[in-house]
């Protein structure tokens, strides 16, 4: 069976960790349903969870988001120069759409990674992306 590779965007990670977050049990459940995949987490994406996860857990909910990203061996995804530019140029192509760095950054790793799905609750910035590599993005969990 072939494994896929999914990139995680912040609000996937922040709601898996943090039990008060709408969306916990669901990306937990996704996880668990699907561990055969190979989950990238792009290093662009810790500061914001870390900010989000201060904001409604305190430092130590940080603490343990960065605890669990070692025990569990998460693969993170370095960005490139290249995706860096990338990221610019899809920011300057759809400037009505307003979407934040982070989110040009995955979608740029995508793209340079050749990976077709993302981990998000984001639906509408990644809805509206058309990447090259792929016609759209699957977003999950659906």
């Amino acid at each position: 069976m072939m494994m896929n590779q999914i990139l995680m965007d912040s609000s996937f990670v922040a709601a898996l960790n943090n039990p008060k977050d709408k969306y916990h049990i669901t990306a937990r459940r996704f996880v668990a349903a699907n561990g055969n995949n190979k989950y990238l987490l792009p290093d662009i994406v810790i500061p914001e969870v870390a900010f989000v996860l201060h904001r409604t857990g305190g430092a130590l909910a940080v603490v343990h988001f960065l605890e669990d990203m070692v025990m569990s061996k998460t693969q993170l995804q370095s960005l490139m120069l290249v995706d860096i530019d990338r990221a610019r140029e899809i920011k300057v192509a759809y400037p009505k759409a307003e979407f934040d760095v982070v989110d040009c950054c995955i979608m740029a790793l995508s793209e340079r990674l050749n990976i077709q799905q993302i981990c998000t609750y984001d639906r509408r910035d990644f809805a509206i992306f058309r990447p090259t590599h792929c016609d759209y993005l699957e977003l999950l969990p659906e």
